[in-house]
């Protein structure tokens, strides 16, 4: 899990430029709104997800069948934004990493 979370915090600054769900004006809303509406218009669901600063909750939805994927973040008072959303989403097995740090 360490893995995937490190690899999702490397591609956050190229993925925000890739954002294609719009919500209107306005990307954020209530949480349970953003993903309902993911699951019903692009049949998303949470495959990872983990805590960024100030106690924010970073999601990343996707679609296996599809390929779409959204990245959230949930704010502590429960407004939850887009970040950024692609296509092309896979699962990528979790590399080993030796005791130098390099990957076996």
């Amino acid at each position: 899990m360490k893995t995937n979370l490190i690899t999702l915090s490397l591609g956050v600054g190229a993925m925000l430029l890739a954002t294609e769900h719009a919500f209107a004006d306005n990307n954020c809303a209530a949480r349970t709104q953003i993903v309902d509406r993911l699951a019903s218009h692009y049949g998303e669901t949470r495959q990872s997800m983990g805590l960024g600063s100030d106690n924010a909750l970073v999601e990343l939805y996707a679609s296996e069948e599809t390929g779409s994927w959204t990245l959230t973040v949930t704010k502590p008072n429960g407004t939850t934004c887009l970040l950024a959303s692609g296509k092309a989403f896979e699962t990528v097995g979790q590399a080993t990493v030796s005791a130098h740090g390099s990957d076996a």
